[in-house]
């Protein structure tokens, strides 16, 4: 397995990196500024220029690599276009190279709430809308996915078990970024994780489970 992270600079991405390197999982990681991205990432990560909005870029960016993990995603600005072209225009532009590439599985890192149109979030310019359309766009290319929607994002950790649910099951909690990243690994590790939506959440009152029984009870 060669794995190739998109959004590796973002705060997830950076901590998905991390772990696979963690795990001895070759990575190759996409970056816009390889200045930023030796900062911030490990220096056992290939670092590889390119842009998801630049599909053109984005071939020879993913080279040999085998499986791809996508945490990318819009930051607040006043660009009321930037959730569209990141959320849904860059996943598009993404799965598209997969296909060509030959892609074994692709893990995607969405959101809570994406299929609840009057929630807050999509007052920053119908960023869950956004997200929604990658997700489909994804179902419906024909690769394996695996589909990860997080609570609120936590850049501190805790010890609280992760609890995971199927689509549109869970409505709010936090997760801290780590453990999402940690889903997104075993999502390639797990044959129960493949072409299933997982949302997630962590919560100290949860018991224990094995990756392997997370993932098989989610429909």
């Amino acid at each position: 397995m060669k794995a190739f992270v998109a959004g590796a600079t973002g705060q997830t991405g950076r901590r998905i990196v991390q772990e696979l390197v963690k795990r001895n999982i070759p990575v190759r990681a996409l970056v816009r500024n390889l200045e930023k991205g030796k900062e911030v990432l490990p220096p056992e990560a290939e670092l590889v220029l390119g842009d998801v909005l630049e599909p053109n870029s984005l071939s020879a960016a993913i080279g040999d690599s085998t499986v791809i993990l996508s945490a990318t995603g819009a930051s607040p600005s006043f660009d009321p276009t930037s959730p569209y072209k990141v959320d849904y225009e860059g996943s598009k532009n993404l799965v598209d190279v997969a296909k060509t590439k030959g892609i074994e599985q692709f893990v995607m890192v969405s959101s809570l709430c994406v299929s609840q149109f009057f929630h807050p979030l999509n007052l920053f310019w119908l960023i869950l809308v956004w997200k929604k359309q990658a997700e489909e766009y994804l179902q419906k290319s024909g690769l394996t996915y695996t589909i990860v929607r997080p609570g609120g994002l936590k850049n501190e950790d805790n010890p609280d078990p992760v609890v995971m649910s199927s689509a549109d099951t869970l409505f709010d909690g936090s997760i801290p970024r780590r453990k999402v990243a940690q889903v997104c690994i075993e999502a390639l590790l797990q044959a129960e994780a493949q072409n299933k939506i997982v949302e997630v959440i962590a919560r100290p009152e949860a018991s224990d489970r094995s990756w392997r029984e997370l993932f098989a009870n989610v429909a």
